[in-house]
């Protein structure tokens, strides 16, 4: 199963690194990230970490003016337009075409995020790194998503 002509880059986190925003593990258990994983073709990344962010670090949501602000008002928007911008060099180094990132980060979110309120709720929309990725033809897609991928992984499809 090794030897594969093309990687999937993952969220560092759904492999168990601790790099979330609180440091806390978020592994993902799956049967198909294990056979990627023993296939080695996942490649890890954390946008945030990437970008400069610590670990631990405040958690941050995406403003209603597209900022990325801390609970306390801190803007950190700059850090993570650097994660996605190191994630996609990256992704283009490796010429990866499929991304599985974690839903509702700031820098993650395929289809939901954060609301900006600190409150909890969700609203539809995308990270900054799920953006920029996909404005440049790479296929994001979500934890909750691993079936679409494995789709995805025929050799006819990766060509």
């Amino acid at each position: 199963m090794k030897n594969h002509d093309y990687k999937i880059l993952i969220s560092a986190c759904l492999l168990g690194e601790r790099v979330r925003y609180d440091a806390k593990q978020k592994k993902l258990q799956h049967p198909l990230i294990e056979s990627w994983r023993k296939a080695e073709i996942l490649l890890p990344v954390c946008p945030e970490v990437s970008g400069g962010l610590p670990t631990p670090r405040p958690a941050a949501e995406i403003q209603t003016n597209g900022t990325i602000k801390t609970a306390c008002g801190k803007d950190v928007s700059s850090a993570f337009k650097e994660g996605a911008e190191k994630t996609l060099a990256l992704a283009l180094q490796h010429q990866i075409k499929i991304v599985i990132l974690t839903e509702r980060s700031p820098s993650c979110g395929s289809q939901h995020i954060y609301d900006g309120s600190f409150s909890g709720s969700i609203i539809d929309g995308q990270g900054v790194t799920s953006k920029l990725l996909r404005e440049n033809g790479i296929l994001v897609f979500n934890q909750y998503q691993l079936e679409d991928v494995e789709a995805l992984l025929s050799p006819s499809s990766m060509k």
